[in-house]
């Protein structure tokens, strides 16, 4: 029989610790220092897509406050406060969904109880999640207290889209911007909790999951579970991409490695195995972007780079592809991409657009930009101011050469007593020569057929009284 206490993943391995948080450093350390040096906030504002800690670094920050043992600044976790924090059934920590409680009446308590003391804590703190669905009613009724709260209380308010909070209750707060976790901050995650687990999981897996997150680590940790409620205690690659419709990370580098080299057959082949095996093409064309994007950070800023979104494994084949091309033409393929993606959301062949959009990106990456046929010529230059004057010679002008003569035939009439006409006086010499002719055997027929329409036209005239003046 299954046992019925099964902890979700999520739930399971949620941080309980600031040490615990993974990907928000810039959060950590300025909620630390801020508990150290004693100048906490009247109110903060956490903004981030789902499943990055929002609600997690509220309830730790919380616990930090209200702790009774507290171990510098971090939560003991195990005094009274940290465990019904923790369990959400505190009398000095209140939660609201604002998603569901959005009205005046909803915050009405919140605004009576604030200036009642803490019945166990330091702190009396409310933690508002999704604090945007409020509504403007709402916000301006929690407006004066949130602007001069009594000593002993603290908000914390949580979103996924801070566009749509007041710019009033922005001003009033001390806004925190939480990124997405990176890709192998992830899978590193991942390992650990396939540790703890008993599970043993490919590493190909683990990429793969962590890529299908986007930057959640909710959102990995759910996947894990349900790839381990679907095959048990070995997780594998391929489980991973079937289940998540996803493609491997060899056969997107394979994919750009045919762009990068100008394969245009790799390239249809590439995706008509996609579409056949039934994968997000718009999900492809995304990876394929962000691999080109990390490509772009390899060649600027080499493959240590902080902002490089990769596992160790992937950073190897970066660092290859680096060296083939150069930075602008990997940078003009992915404005070609960038351009795709968009334009997929108003397509209904997505795979004819996929297909025409990476073969223009492939003729990109291996056409020379303007700046290296520059570069080219510069050199060029070099090479030839650094050659010996007498060594650079000028290229010869050709002369003109005469067209070969043949002697006719003699002519079977005689010489007539009349005096022969004259040819054409020649040009001067101090005229400049004509070009010459470039087939002297078709200059020589020309010649021929001249002189025999000459003779033609004066009756006893011989080729000697039309060649001699």
């Amino acid at each position: 029989m299954a046992d019925s206490t099964h902890i979700a993943l999520p739930l399971k391995y949620r941080p309980m610790t600031f040490d615990d948080v993974v990907g928000q450093e810039h959060v950590v350390r300025t909620l630390r220092h801020a508990i150290e040096a004693g100048r906490v906030a009247n109110a903060y504002l956490f903004i981030g897509p789902r499943g990055i800690g929002k609600t997690t670094l509220s309830r730790i920050f919380a616990k930090a406050l209200n702790c009774q043992n507290p171990k510098g600044v971090e939560p003991c976790g195990g005094c009274v406060n940290c465990r019904e924090i923790a369990a959400g059934r505190s009398l000095d920590v209140t939660e609201l969904d604002a998603a569901s409680h959005n009205k005046v009446e909803d915050v009405r308590p919140i605004i009576e109880s604030v200036e009642f003391k803490p019945a166990t804590s330091k702190y009396k703190i409310y933690i508002i999640d999704e604090c945007h669905m409020l509504s403007n009613a709402a916000w301006n009724a929690l407006l004066k207290t949130l602007e001069e709260p009594p000593p002993h209380a603290r908000f914390i308010f949580a979103t996924t889209e801070g566009d749509k909070v007041l710019p009033t209750i922005i001003s009033r707060c001390q806004r925190f911007d939480l990124r997405r976790i990176q890709t192998n901050d992830i899978v590193s995650r991942l390992k650990h909790v396939c540790e703890c687990e008993g599970i043993t999981a490919e590493e190909d897996a683990l990429l793969a999951i962590a890529r299908g997150a986007e930057g959640g680590m909710r959102d990995a940790l759910s996947s894990l579970d349900q790839l381990i409620s679907f095959r048990g205690d070995r997780v594998t690659e391929e489980d991973a991409l079937g289940i998540f419709g996803l493609v491997s990370r060899a056969a997107l580098e394979n994919l750009a490695n045919a762009i990068l080299s100008g394969d245009t057959a790799a390239i249809l082949s590439s995706i008509e195995m996609f579409d056949s095996s039934g994968k997000n093409m718009r999900r492809i064309a995304g990876e394929l972007l962000q691999h080109f994007r990390n490509l772009v950070v390899v060649q600027a800023l080499g493959p240590k780079a902080k902002s490089l979104t990769a596992t160790p494994e992937q950073v190897k084949t970066l660092v290859e592809q680096a060296g083939r091309v150069s930075a602008a033409r990997v940078f003009r393929v992915c404005d070609q991409i960038a351009e795709m993606e968009d334009r997929l959301r108003y397509v209904l062949s997505v795979r004819t657009l996929i297909e025409m959009s990476l073969i223009r990106a492939s003729r990109i990456a291996t056409t020379a930009t303007v700046e290296e046929l520059m570069k080219a010529v510069q050199e060029l230059r070099g090479q030839m101011a650094s050659l010996p004057p007498g060594q650079v010679a000028e290229r010869p002008q050709r002369e003109p050469s005469a067209p070969p003569q043949r002697e006719p035939s003699a002519p079977s009439a005689p010489v007539a007593p009349s005096a022969p006409p004259r040819c054409e006086t020649p040009p001067p010499a101090s005229e400049p020569p004509r070009a010459a002719p470039v087939d002297a055997r078709r200059q020589a027929i020309l010649d021929d057929a001249k002189l025999n329409s000459i003779l033609s036209a004066m009756p006893g005239a011989t080729i000697t009284d039309i060649k001699e003046p």
